[in-house]
């Protein structure tokens, strides 16, 4: 199974989407929610770039948020790396 890591805040829309997305395609997530984690967000941008929620990252790869992450699975990128890393 791939290590997928959902980076996610709250309240946060994207990033309910962006689990019942990895969900409905029986992917296995580790979510950490970084609502009251200020070492954890600097962490999130020093491995992303990126400070939006949510964050997906697959076995090191950044996917980006969730339009990337649906664009991912629209092209059939997110079946690839998960794939891949299985």
């Amino acid at each position: 199974m791939p290590k997928i890591t959902v980076y996610t805040t709250d309240p946060c829309s994207f990033c309910v989407r962006a689990k019942q997305l990895l969900q409905q395609r029986n992917l296995v997530y580790e979510e950490i929610n970084l609502a009251k984690d200020p070492a954890g967000r600097a962490e999130l941008l020093a491995k992303t770039g990126m400070m939006s929620f949510p964050q997906i990252i697959i076995d090191g790869t950044v996917v980006g948020g969730f339009m990337q992450l649906v664009e991912a699975d629209r092209r059939g990128t997110l079946r690839d790396l998960a794939s891949r890393a299985a």
